[in-house]
């Protein structure tokens, strides 16, 4: 029965400390700065996941990114909006069609 198995690939040791582009984060000074505007991590957590998805599906940024230099990703991008005050909470209260 084991034969069936695929043996997986023994662990790098240096792979903890390399960062792919795709597994990067957003920035944590960004979500200090947005948690300030929303105090309630629930509805900024929510927010911030629905920005992504409608900046994911195609709709533009609020913002001009090339101020901010060539490394934003879209998690980065819906928290700048809701800092500069773009986005709010009132947006979870519409469908998305009408953001």
């Amino acid at each position: 029965m084991t034969a069936d198995l695929c043996p997986l690939p023994a662990p790098d040791p240096g792979a903890a400390q390399r960062v792919s582009p795709v597994s990067r984060h957003m920035k944590s000074d960004l979500i200090d700065k947005a948690a300030k505007v929303i105090p309630h991590p629930p509805i900024l957590i929510n927010l911030v996941s629905r920005r992504v998805r409608q900046l994911n599906q195609g709709r533009a940024p609020l913002i001009n990114t090339a101020n901010y230099g060539p490394r934003l990703g879209q998690g980065d991008i819906a928290l700048i909006e809701i800092i500069e005050g773009l986005i709010s909470a009132e947006m979870l209260n519409t469908p998305d069609s009408e953001v």
